[in-house]
């Protein structure tokens, strides 16, 4: 028995992706701009500087190597979870476990949570209170924008770090590192290079994977030379990011919401149909695109907005390219759509005002409590009034003015609108005058 133990093959490598991922942080290639002399987290990190933070960023670019680095230098008993596998059940155990241990030692947990943008609203109020009374650093890894996917209470306590995709020059490092420790005899000509660099896009695992697979196939196939053919055979169309060329995905996001806005249908089209080739998440999609519409067509165009909201619901009922089919029109017809910031607009603007001025009484006409006490609170219900309008009626609190948020826009139905507020507010202000 101990000859046929003896003679079985030796325990699997690590993945290259595991086996190359940097121990320091001077091993780390890319994201200077957080890591470079003087910046955030070099900062931080070398003035042991601890604070909960969220790394937003594309995969393969360093998140979770970051966070394994930064609870190193923040020196504190370091738990991993992750969003996909723990439920709220694990999180709530583990929670537990850091209340006892912080009574007991006094020290911190470092709490690395992957892909974080998928714990619902009930699992990230769980964690608002460790977080708030510092017996946990917290440190989220997401490729989804924070501030759609995060709890406003939660965010407004950690600092939203922003990853970037390695540029070619990093990339190029990267495979000259990979090469050098763990590729030793192939040799790889400069299209071959180029091609694997090409499909990795600026994403450090893809790449990595991608050597793990030439290695592997060159072994079986006896291979030494790494041609152009050979790496071309090996990829396959889904090797692609969605961000081809190096932008990074909300970029893309972003252009399709320019390019809605700026009412260029095949502009529009062009970025939505590049993120679907790419394999972006069409739920992903799908809020964006109706988030879109209310941003910038508003109440110029209800009916686009509608049209948006069913075509996302065809989207998830029909999949495939009728579902694509169903996003595209929405896409289209928010294009074409006349457009609207007047809402948002407006809503800033009271929210502003709320901010500052406090809170003031409701005014006895317009009192629940005192129509139930039978006071006669002067309310003049303008379906009871000429025109359904009680003309003169107030209906701010006293001693604040009337102010104008909401300026429709010259423009759809938002037209309309605006030449019956004008109207209204001449019967206001006649009857102010009286």
């Amino acid at each position: 028995m101990a000859d046929l133990f003896a003679s079985q093959a030796p325990p699997p490598r690590n993945p290259l992706a595991e086996a190359l991922r940097p121990a320091t942080f001077a091993d780390v290639i890319g994201q200077s701009h957080l890591l470079g002399a003087g910046k955030p987290l070099q900062r931080a990190f070398a003035a042991r500087e601890a604070h909960s933070m969220i790394l937003w960023g594309p995969p393969g670019v360093g998140k979770t190597t970051l966070g394994r680095l930064a609870a190193q230098a923040f020196d504190g008993d370091f738990v991993a979870l992750s969003a996909v596998l723990d439920g709220i059940k694990a999180i709530r155990a583990t929670l537990e476990g850091v209340r006892d241990s912080h009574a007991r030692t006094g020290r911190r947990t470092i709490l690395f949570i992957d892909e974080i943008h998928r714990l619902n609203a009930t699992q990230q109020d769980v964690l608002l209170p460790f977080v708030r009374d510092g017996q946990v650093i917290l440190i989220g890894a997401t490729t989804e924008n924070p501030s759609f996917e995060v709890n406003r209470t939660l965010l407004a306590r950690v600092r939203v770090h922003v990853l970037h995709p390695l540029d070619a020059r990093e990339l190029r490092q990267l495979f000259e590192r990979a090469r050098e420790r763990a590729l030793a005899g192939l040799d790889f000509d400069a299209g071959a290079v180029d091609v694997l660099l090409g499909y990795a896009d600026g994403d450090a695992r893809r790449l990595l994977n991608l050597l793990e697979q030439v290695r592997t196939l060159a072994a079986a196939n006896g291979t030494q030379t790494i041609d152009e053919a050979f790496v071309a055979g090996l990829l396959t169309r889904g090797a692609r990011r969605f961000d081809k060329g190096g932008e990074q995905f909300y970029d893309q996001i972003s252009a399709l919401h320019k390019s809605v806005r700026g009412s260029n249908p095949d502009a529009a089209l062009y970025w939505l149909t590049r993120m679907l080739d790419g394999g972006v998440r069409r739920s992903y999609l799908a809020r964006r695109i109706i988030a879109i519409g209310w941003d910038d067509i508003g109440l110029a165009d209800p009916r686009a907005l509608r049209y948006a909201s069913d075509a996302v619901k065809a989207s998830e009922m029909l999949g495939g390219e009728e579902g694509d089919l169903a996003l595209a029109q929405a896409v289209l017809m928010l294009a074409c759509a006349a457009k609207s910031n007047a809402g948002g607009v407006a809503l800033m603007q009271a929210r502003g005002f709320v901010a500052q001025d406090g809170a003031r009484p409701v005014p006895a006409h317009l009192s629940v409590a005192a129509q139930a006490l039978g006071r006669l609170t002067g309310y003049r219900n303008p379906h009871d009034e000429a025109q359904g309008f009680a003309a003169g009626q107030r209906y701010f609190p006293d001693g604040v003015r009337q102010p104008h948020w909401y300026w429709p826009v010259p423009r759809g139905l938002e037209a309309r609108f605006a030449d019956r507020l004008e109207w209204l507010r001449g019967m206001d202000e006649d009857a102010w005058e009286d």
